[in-house]
């Protein structure tokens, strides 16, 4: 089936309005949009996944849309952002100093944007703060800085060039005398589905911090500096002490773990229909990167590590009377099935049982459904349900995740996160039950 054909698939009417078929892809961009769609699809095919069953029909144009959304920045330009934003403001006339339109230091701080790392297709998330001195009595309108740096971010990236590109744009866009900018940028780094199970202290996130100046900022010891850095430290941010680490880990996956050439051909395909040139030294690994960290939510039978533990030693009699007990905060790490973007957290098990379970089994239940093209609500009554086969009905789940897509897509809400519970036996009749295990959950998505 072609992509235009494709594109028909489970057709519903929405308000008059086409949903799920061709007419939704009506705009500019739909020849890359179809593209894309036929790509996931391989990608899809390539899991092992039914295209075409409920939860994946509609996957290929959601993920084509949030791409193509994700990397609008190819198709803006500066000059169109700032034209006709600057604006005139003398600032001070007979004092000794500088201010406002006469060069005193304008800050803009703690703009949230998203990027995707051109060495893996991630997406990461970053904060980023502006500084400008203006120059010819004109200041620039303050939301035009945080537009300018969304052309950016929408494209692929990685921090330095990012911050530099912000930059640059702005010192020729609005002719300032000089631009400062400070990335804070957080990088998903998931876990290989097989070494995850013994690495239980694995960080979900890597972080560093990137500079860049021009003008007056060329130079990094400039008093100018001192002054933006100061600003910036009212907020917690603290240059100085930023960590050195290495940005994207999975540069140092081998582009040979993954040779299929139709799952390479189509990360290709998506690359240059989102604008990119698959040649690009930068994107060369990028295609088998991608495919690797891919497979680890291939649709098999990944061990579940029960450590020989058999639901028949438990005495059932037991379990009605039994002790209270929980394990929290169980890393996991899945793969949203409706958009193909990360998303990750904690498990919180709560159980009546006599007999108390290692932590390591109930880990391996949580990474066995983990890697998986998933949902939150599936995976929380998964676990649910699997557990309560071990130790009993008496079972109780809490699951609390930080999800890509809701911070890409055109939703951009930063900061927020999804918690979803799974209640069986005595905890769906018993809210003191409840209330004593959600009481001891702690804050564990900060």
């Amino acid at each position: 089936m072609g992509a235009l054909d494709e594109c028909h698939y489970n057709v519903e009417l929405e308000n008059g309005v086409n949903v799920g078929g061709c007419l939704e892809v009506g705009f500019e961009g739909e020849v890359e949009t179809l593209a894309i769609v036929d790509a996931v699809r391989v990608l899809l095919q390539g899991l092992g996944e039914d295209v075409n069953r409920e939860g994946l029909i509609k996957t290929p144009l959601r993920v084509a849309k949030a791409l193509r959304e994700g990397t609008r920045g190819y198709k803006q330009k500066v000059k169109d952002i700032v034209s006709g934003a600057l604006f005139p403001e003398a600032g001070l006339e007979s004092k000794v100093g500088h201010a406002g339109g006469t060069g005193g230091l304008v800050i803009v701080r703690d703009l949230d944007l998203f990027s995707y790392c051109e060495s893996c297709l991630l997406p990461f998330q970053v904060k980023c703060h502006i500084g400008y001195v203006p120059s010819g009595q004109r200041v620039v309108g303050l939301s035009k800085l945080s537009r300018v740096a969304e052309v950016f971010a929408k494209r692929l990236q990685e921090p330095q060039r990012l911050a530099n590109e912000i930059c640059s744009a702005l010192q020729h866009g609005i002719k300032p005398m000089g631009v400062a900018v400070v990335l804070q940028c957080s990088h998903l780094h998931f876990p290989n589905s097989q070494t995850s199970l013994l690495d239980p202290n694995h960080e979900g996130l890597v972080k560093v911090l990137v500079t860049s100046g021009s003008g007056v900022f060329d130079n990094e010891k400039a008093d100018i500096w001192t002054d933006f850095l100061s600003l910036l430290r009212f907020r917690g941010i603290n240059v100085e002490n930023a960590p050195e680490k290495s940005w994207c880990l999975a540069q140092s996956i081998c582009k040979t773990g993954s040779s299929d050439p139709a799952l390479l051909g189509a990360v290709s395909s998506i690359l240059c229909s989102l604008g990119e040139d698959p040649l690009r030294i930068e994107l060369l690994e990028t295609p088998g990167r991608f495919i690797t960290w891919l497979m680890n939510f291939k649709n098999s039978n990944l061990e579940m590590k029960l450590n020989g533990f058999v639901r028949s030693k438990i005495d059932h009699s037991l379990t009605s009377n039994g002790d209270f007990s929980s394990e929290l905060k169980l890393p996991f790490w899945a793969q949203c099935e409706h958009h193909l973007l990360p998303f990750h957290g904690v498990v919180h098990v709560g159980y009546y049982n006599s007999n108390r379970v290692n932590r390591s089994l109930l880990q391996s239940i949580v990474h066995f459904y983990g890697f998986k093209l998933q949902v939150q609500e599936r995976l929380t009554r998964q676990i649910a349900e699997t557990v309560s086969s071990v130790l009993g009905e008496d079972v109780m789940v809490v699951v609390e995740a930080n999800h890509t897509c809701m911070i890409s897509r055109g939703i951009e809400k930063f900061g927020s996160s999804t918690a979803t519970i799974a209640v069986l036996g005595r905890f769906s009749t018993d809210p003191k039950a409840r209330s004593k295990f959600l009481q001891i959950i702690p804050n564990s998505m900060s």
